[in-house]
């Protein structure tokens, strides 16, 4: 497992919030960092004009043909051998990737401020990955074979997906065909019921796939900006359905996508909201107690709520704390940390208060932005000079069906980032109590990605650290969402996993045990030991209190 954090820029979730309602071209345009680069490179020509020279001197090496410049051997872009194979062709791509390094080299070899430094690389990278010759439709040697293989049709379909794709929000190619799953057909099938339904949510009770039963339910809690079936995906990739064949008794909360009807939704209406949904679990299960798993902004909410229950008492009503890919402590978390700053804060929040709500398809496209090789030239690729539809991809398609969410909620989230206020005790009031995390002393189960570019797993380590009980914590090869969906069919998947959380992000990695395979089944043994005894599987669904209301996946999570 490499050490190293990702190459592409990280970004925490307040920050995300705040950069996702400003548009790209601030961020792509940074003026003043730019100004300030070139005076003070102005200061130290030396270093320019080395890597000036040296590059003028691999310019030659190419010209002559005696450049040993290579595409990285998972350089996507560069993979059909003709851009080596043909003399021009390895020449333009030699003459690029050199022009590339050198530029990225003399960024970083100006000693500027850490939000400035973050800023403009971030700008820079882009460029540079736009102006890569495989983008280019005029001598890309995949666009002249899709030509022939085509019979010129890609010349008509490209531009058609160009202009329909690029003609709403968000403005970037279409990574997934939307017509490739049904949800509730294909996705999101695990058997159960809709137990509950409020104005802000639906909670699920699962049907038992097991003769018995774990005494103590967990109640899943997904993130506020996505839809739920993340983590009830498809058969095989399902958290929902691997936990359920572990015995566990499921409840997962489906969120209702919130329009400018629900702008004053916030922090504490969705945390009662949370609350209303784990007595609901208590009293169907007739249990005393829950474990609560919940996810990214999910989690964000789950731990704020934890540690408001710690401060009324009410905190041995909770089994365990489990925290997917969320990061609490969002300090210097990445390109968008550097961005942000309370003028810009409270621009963004005033651009959806107008609306009431902050659309999902923007957060769509600063995703994508983040990762511009994979998810926008790859298909800038696909779509427009191959002129083909994307292939398909559950995961995608997910991500594409996306949501929006309440002003009110946008505020919060914001707010709560400036001055990194989610890691300082007492620093937010939740349901009227100021609410310190240390007090959360129950064990907790905390999951991070080292590739994951929108929660820092040194970040999600360190939001570890916060919390007041015993933490096993669990570094996974993956990214972001592939943290989440790794089942343990998946033979590329390792993580590493310590209870010990008290020493600096490098030296656990250091000393963190090394294993094969997926997360999962580790997590539904640590489960199993913290959820009582064993007791036949329930019959029936909800109680009479909560009658079974519709089947799974619900309505919720239908609405656009």
């Amino acid at each position: 497992m490499s050490r190293e954090a990702p190459d592409t820029p990280v970004v925490s979730l307040d920050e995300m919030l705040t950069q996702a309602s400003s548009g790209v071209l601030q961020r792509l345009l940074p003026v003043g960092p730019g100004m300030r680069f070139l005076a003070k490179a102005s200061t130290q020509p030396t270093k320019v004009v080395g890597r000036v020279g040296a590059l003028a001197a691999e310019l030659g090496r190419v010209a002559i043909g005696t450049s040993e410049v290579a595409p990285a051997r998972r350089d996507r872009r560069f993979a059909d051998p003709a851009w080596m194979q043909n003399p021009l062709l390895r020449r333009t791509v030699q003459a690029y990737l050199a022009s590339g390094q050198t530029i990225n080299s003399i960024v970083k070899d100006v000693p500027m401020s850490w939000e400035d430094s973050e800023r403009l690389n971030f700008a820079v990278t882009n460029i540079v990955e736009a102006l890569a010759p495989s983008n280019n439709p005029f001598i890309s040697p995949v666009a002249w074979k899709a030509l022939i293989d085509s019979g010129g049709g890609n010349v008509i379909k490209g531009p058609v997906n160009l202009v329909k794709e690029l003609s709403s929000s968000p403005r970037i190619p279409t990574m997934v065909d939307t017509d490739a799953y049904a949800v509730g057909t294909d996705l999101a099938i695990t058997p159960g019921k809709v137990v509950l339904r409020t104005d802000v949510l639906e909670l699920m009770q699962y049907l038992p796939q097991t003769e018995t039963v774990h005494e103590v339910p967990l109640l899943i809690v997904p993130p506020t900006i996505n839809k739920y079936y993340i983590l009830d995906l498809a058969p095989g990739r399902s958290v929902v359905e691997y936990l359920v064949q572990q015995g566990q008794q499921v409840f997962v909360i489906s969120w209702r996508n919130p329009d400018a009807r629900h702008r004053e939704w916030g922090i504490d209406e969705y945390a009662a909201a949370i609350l209303e949904s784990f007595d609901a679990v208590e009293q169907i299960t007739g249990t005393s107690k829950a474990h609560i798993v919940a996810a990214c902004s999910g989690g964000l909410l789950a731990a704020l709520l934890s540690a408001h229950r710690a401060a009324v008492g009410k905190i041995d009503r909770l089994a365990s704390l489990s925290l997917l890919v969320t990061m609490i402590d969002q300090s210097q978390s990445g390109l968008p940390s550097a961005l942000v700053n309370e003028s810009v804060a409270h621009a963004a929040i005033a651009r959806s208060a107008r609306k009431g709500y902050l659309d999902g398809k923007q957060l769509s496209e600063l995703f994508a932005w983040l990762r511009p090789n994979d998810l926008i030239w790859n298909y800038w690729v696909n779509n427009y000079i191959e002129g083909k539809r994307p292939a398909k991809f559950d995961i995608l398609y997910w991500n594409a069906d996306s949501t929006r969410m309440s002003a009110k909620l946008h505020r919060d989230f914001v707010e709560a980032g400036l001055g990194n206020k989610l890691a300082q005790p007492r620093g937010l009031t939740v349901l009227g109590t100021e609410v310190d995390l240390s007090m959360v002393k129950v064990d907790s189960y905390v999951v991070a990605g080292i590739a994951d570019h929108i929660c820092p797993w040194v970040n999600c380590y360190r939001s570890s650290q916060l919390l007041g009980g015993k933490t096993r914590f669990v570094l996974s090869t993956n990214g972001h969402i592939a943290a989440l969906v790794n089942p343990p069919t998946n033979p590329k998947s390792s993580f590493r996993v310590s209870d010990e959380v008290t020493a600096e992000p490098e030296a656990w990695l250091e000393e963190a045990e090394m294993v094969k395979g997926s997360w999962w089944p580790d997590y539904a043994n640590w489960l199993a030991e913290r959820s009582g005894k064993e007791v036949p599987a329930p019959t029936q669904m909800g109680s009479e209190d909560f009658p079974p209301i519709i089947d799974a996946p619900g309505t919720y999570v239908l609405a656009k």
